[in-house]
């Protein structure tokens, strides 16, 4: 007897077996018709929903960006928390949830999949600039940055971020890669005005804490 399911929820089970089979088998050897097996339904019915594997990947990609989104948007409204304490918190929580869908985040930084890399990361200086820019303007008026244009800021460091660990062009060692994030986090708060190891210790801080 044939299933009929609101067209959201089919939806939502395909994106959620191609993520537990991307995770575990990983993208490259996931094949749709696997996808359609594991979610028991019918060719036909994957393709209604989505024109390819790319596809099921792009929007489990946006689909992360949405969820980091409302995670950052949840800690910039926490009144317990100052500035700095919001950006490392921020930043913890978005490395978490990147580590969580390692496959998906590897996979868009595939050279066949450059152009869905781009388009990723400019959603994301578009999305989490604004709320950024919140945050920094907070710190002005608690007198622990000193920014004129928080937003152009903001966006200025994720995009050069997003280029230099995002890309994987570079191929860091574990080492080389944590000295280039202490580096960015000196020039973070050098770009903010913000006092020396102040950055440095809020994340130490915020690891410990969650």
């Amino acid at each position: 007897m044939r299933i009929v399911k609101n067209p959201d929820v089919r939806r939502a089970e395909i994106l959620s077996v191609a993520n537990q089979l991307f995770q575990t088998k990983g993208y490259a050897k996931t094949a749709v018709d696997e996808i359609v097996r594991q979610a028991g339904i019918a060719k036909g019915t994957f393709y209604h929903y989505f024109k390819s594997k790319e596809e099921i990947l792009e929007a489990l990609t946006e689909q992360l960006v949405n969820d980091m989104v409302m995670e950052a948007r949840q800690i910039t409204n926490d009144k317990k928390l100052n500035a700095i304490e919001k950006l490392a918190v921020i930043i913890n929580k978005q490395n978490s949830l990147k580590n969580e869908k390692h496959d998906v985040v590897n996979s868009m930084h595939l050279p066949e999949n450059r152009a869905l890399h781009d388009r990723i990361n400019i959603k994301i200086v578009q999305l989490f600039g604004p709320i950024l820019a919140d945050v920094i303007t907070q710190g002005n008026q608690e007198k622990r940055f000193h920014v004129d244009d928080p937003l152009s800021t903001v966006q200025f460091i994720l995009a050069g971020s997003l280029f230099l660990f995002g890309e994987g062009v570079f191929n860091w060692t574990n080492e080389e890669q944590q000295a280039r994030y202490h580096a960015m986090f000196t020039l973070i708060e050098r770009t903010l005005a913000a006092k020396d190891g102040s950055m440095i210790n809020a994340l130490k801080s915020s690891i410990k804490k969650h």
